[in-house]
């Protein structure tokens, strides 16, 4: 219930921060199970472009340009979370329905993993008079860039001693790092709120 909001930010699950994307995959799944299986290839296309259209406007006309949201209980930030699971749930679903797989036959995990590296380290675009242009980047970076990283990764294979050791470890930690990175947050928010930093 609201009233364990320790911290004060609305959040769905105050006692377990990360539970909110999980909350959101849920609904992926459940949408999933009882209409979106039953979908045509074009039922699925259409679905899929009004996600990214929805995905396009939240970006351009987010506050503060980004698609940063959806842990609070308030309808604003549902529609963020919505958002943020429609299309890139969805789109996975119709590239593997369409069988969109971009073949890469040597070093497909670090061709993929450079890509990602890259689009990580663009620092925020514009300034304060120029947040859409940061939305716009994201939505670009969503809606054609990261379908493309899946598809690679989907078309390559993994070989290689290093390259298998270093995809398990990292599938193997992914999940625990997730959940152990909120006390980061917390200890750094709580040093910016005692230090009064911005």
């Amino acid at each position: 219930p609201l009233k364990w909001d320790i911290r004060g930010w609305t959040e769905m699950h105050p006692l377990n921060g990360p539970a909110w994307s999980l909350y959101y995959e849920y609904i992926g799944n459940i949408l999933y199970a009882l209409f979106v299986r039953k979908f045509n290839k074009v039922a699925l296309s259409i679905l899929v472009f009004l996600a990214a259209c929805a995905t396009l406007h939240l970006c351009l006309t987010a506050p503060n340009g980004d698609i940063v949201g959806g842990w609070a209980l308030n309808w604003e930030q549902q529609y963020v979370g919505f958002v943020r699971l429609l299309y890139p749930f969805f789109a996975g679903l119709l590239l593997s329905r369409l069988g969109w797989l971009i073949r890469v036959k040597k070093r497909a995990f670090w061709w993929c993993s450079l890509l990602i590296v890259i689009i990580l380290s663009v620092p925020r675009i514009g300034g304060e008079d120029g947040f859409w242009m940061n939305g716009l980047y994201e939505a670009l970076c969503i809606i054609f860039i990261f379908p493309v990283i899946v598809s690679m990764g989907a078309g390559g294979k993994v070989t290689g001693k290093r390259s298998v050791g270093i995809c398990k470890f990292l599938g193997d930690i992914s999940y625990p790092v997730y959940i152990t990175h909120y006390p980061l947050i917390y200890t750094y928010t709580a040093w910016a709120c005692n230090n009064n930093a911005t």
